[in-house]
């Protein structure tokens, strides 16, 4: 069978983490933020980026470790077996495909509406579609669209900061909203603790990356770079855009709109406001590519180690890319699009990530004691702790109706999982059965082997 094509270098990498990451979530998520935090939205985001980057941190080990398709599903296969390995996998890909279809139906919404009207499913339907030919086609031609759409989004974020700029320097600004906590009162660190779950959000996408391992060139020295920096990248960004919204524009405003960002380009004026909104389809349609890519890079991961059907492992021989992976995941999405609505998608990818990154914390302590002949990237053993502990901390937060969805969820995955350690098991005992000497002895046997003969 072809292996997948490594073909992803530094810079695709450090782009395909960075444009994931700043995706969809950004435009939206700032005035939830402050409706949890008040004008401080500047400090949950900081509160978000250092737990991203414990968990981030575990990652980058395992990754360079065991740089292969598979992501979080090898490494808790490898450290816990089957069962844990299938749980984890199918939490990711579950993750990976309800996010596709939230992000599909999301490019239908109030920004399209700028340029055209059109029915939520036939734009999901084409945008999944469109998505997919465009992953088949190849990894490289995927990542340099990807470069192309990443250039945007930093491009009207860089607007929104720049406009704010130019706002500050002319006096409309007001910095006190910067240390207001809105209505928390003595209840600031509730505020702060809430936001930064939302915030945290904004950061999720570095998880998929893993799963580029095996297409990426020398991922040992790539994939920290790229993470790292690409995480930094975006943490900057994200501080300076909280401090720029929560300075010009007044918290209130903020919290009751659904284009946060668009609000700054409204205070400033002299900008076209279907620009901005080209600007956030863009951002949307390059988060669905980069999650899609993840979630066929995952089932191809975990068909070839046995926890999906072995056809999900099929490679396309002269593109190299898992086409009935991408075909699949594409589908579930489009199926999921068209019967759910954005609000009920997005709000399960967290719980299902913290389950993921619960799992993937818990690996690199296991597998401190499998040791690999090549150099990978070590993290100080406090750091996964300390991203156990942020997992849980996380999960506290997470809403009564979403972990309802979620258990639901995790239940298939649980079936399936056990299904895969039954097979498992089976597999050992078969294994041991042929290589143990047969007791019953033909007489060629005994001719040949008196002794034994007479012992037996």
């Amino acid at each position: 069978m072809p292996s997948l094509n490594r073909a992803v270098t530094t810079p695709l990498l450090f782009l395909f983490i960075l444009g994931d990451i700043l995706g969809a979530g950004v435009y939206v998520l700032v005035g939830e933020v402050a409706s949890q935090a008040g004008g401080a939205v500047w400090l949950p985001v900081l509160i978000a980026l250092g737990l991203a980057v414990l968990t981030a941190g575990s990652y980058a080990e395992l990754a360079t470790k065991y740089p292969r398709a598979g992501g979080a599903s090898h490494y808790a296969n490898r450290a816990f077996g089957p069962f844990a390995g299938s749980v984890v996998g199918f939490c990711m890909l579950a993750a990976g495909v309800v996010s596709v279809a939230a992000l599909a139906r999301a490019f239908g919404g109030d920004y399209l509406s700028e340029f055209v009207s059109l029915p939520t499913a036939v734009v999901a339907t084409i945008v999944l579609v469109a998505l997919a030919l465009l992953n088949i086609r190849g990894i490289k031609e995927s990542l340099r669209a990807n470069m192309v759409a990443t250039i945007i989004e930093v491009s009207g974020l860089l607007l929104v900061v720049g406009l704010g700029g130019w706002l500050i320097l002319r006096g409309d600004a007001d910095f006190s909203r910067l240390t207001d906590f809105g209505n928390w009162e003595g209840a600031a660190i509730g505020g702060v603790l809430g936001g930064a779950v939302l915030a945290y959000y904004s950061f999720l996408g570095f998880e998929t990356s893993v799963n580029l391992g095996e297409e990426t060139k020398d991922p040992r020295r790539a994939y920290p770079r790229a993470l790292f920096g690409a995480l930094a990248v975006a943490g900057v960004m994200y501080l300076l855009i909280g401090v720029v919204a929560s300075a010009v524009v007044p918290t209130d405003v903020l919290v009751e709109s659904s284009g946060p960002l668009l609000e700054v380009v409204r205070e400033a004026g002299g900008v076209p406001e279907w620009l901005f909104s080209l600007v956030a389809l863009v951002a949307i349609s390059n988060g669905a590519l980069l999650t899609g890519i993840m979630s066929s890079r995952l089932a191809y991961g975990m068909a070839r180690d046995g926890l999906l059907p072995a056809v999900l492992a099929t490679v396309l021989p002269r593109r190299r890319t898992p086409w009935v992976a991408v075909v699949v995941t594409a589908a579930v999405s489009l199926v999921l699009a068209l019967t759910g609505d954005v609000a009920g998608l997005a709000a399960t990818l967290v719980l299902l990530l913290l389950i993921v990154f619960t799992g993937v914390n818990a690996a690199v302590l296991v597998l401190r004691r499998d040791r690999v002949e090549q150099d990978h990237f070590r993290i100080p053993v406090i750091v996964p702790w300390l991203g156990i502990a942020s997992c849980l901390l996380l999960f506290t937060q997470i809403e009564a109706d979403v972990w309802l969805r979620g258990l639901v969820l995790l239940a298939i995955g649980l079936v399936l999982a056990t299904v895969n350690a039954v097979r498992a098991g089976r597999g050992h005992l078969d294994s041991h059965l042929d290589d143990t000497p047969d007791d019953r002895l033909d007489d060629s046997t005994v001719m040949a082997d008196p002794e034994r003969s007479e012992q037996d």
